[in-house]
């Protein structure tokens, strides 16, 4: 009787747990992909000051992610590319942080789930550059209004 209860007392503690990990991983990845797309939006709409903001978002976000499920590698990438963004009110400069923060993005997109929702993968051929975007609707944050709807969707996740 004593091994059953153990036994079951052990079951529960692993699946609450799992549960507990799987709550903390949404909690993380919602706040980053949102400060992701606040800074991929501000950059769409040639908003640098909005930009910076969503990166230092972005940055509280990354701060948040558990150690154990993303590596201190990848989060310091991002972190160093988002602190980039943030620090300057140049919007080409701010254009081309974002294509390195969008690379790592993409990188962590592909090791964990970050959404319920597709990611688009998308791709601007002029910059040969890719984002992320939770629309399949090309809204190209590398060149804004100039050229808003270039580019294609390369992969969904």
């Amino acid at each position: 009787m004593k091994k059953k209860i153990l036994v079951v007392a052990l079951f529960v503690t692993a699946f609450v747990q799992k549960i507990s990990a799987q709550d903390s991983t949404k909690n993380w990845s919602s706040s980053i992909l949102t400060s992701y797309y606040g800074i991929k939006d501000a950059l769409v709409n040639g908003n640098a000051s909005a930009a910076a903001l969503s990166a230092e978002a972005f940055m509280k976000a990354a701060a948040g992610i558990d150690k154990g499920i993303v590596s201190e590698k990848s989060l310091n990438a991002l972190s160093a590319d988002a602190v980039s963004i943030s620090q300057t009110k140049d919007i080409k400069v701010q254009r081309e942080k974002f294509a390195l923060l969008s690379g790592n993005m993409f990188v962590l997109a592909k090791t964990v789930k970050l959404s319920n929702e597709p990611l688009y993968q998308q791709y601007c051929p002029m910059k040969k550059v890719s984002w992320l975007s939770d629309k399949k609707v090309i809204k190209n944050p590398y060149y804004g209004n100039a050229m808003l709807s270039c580019g294609s969707v390369k992969e969904i996740l």
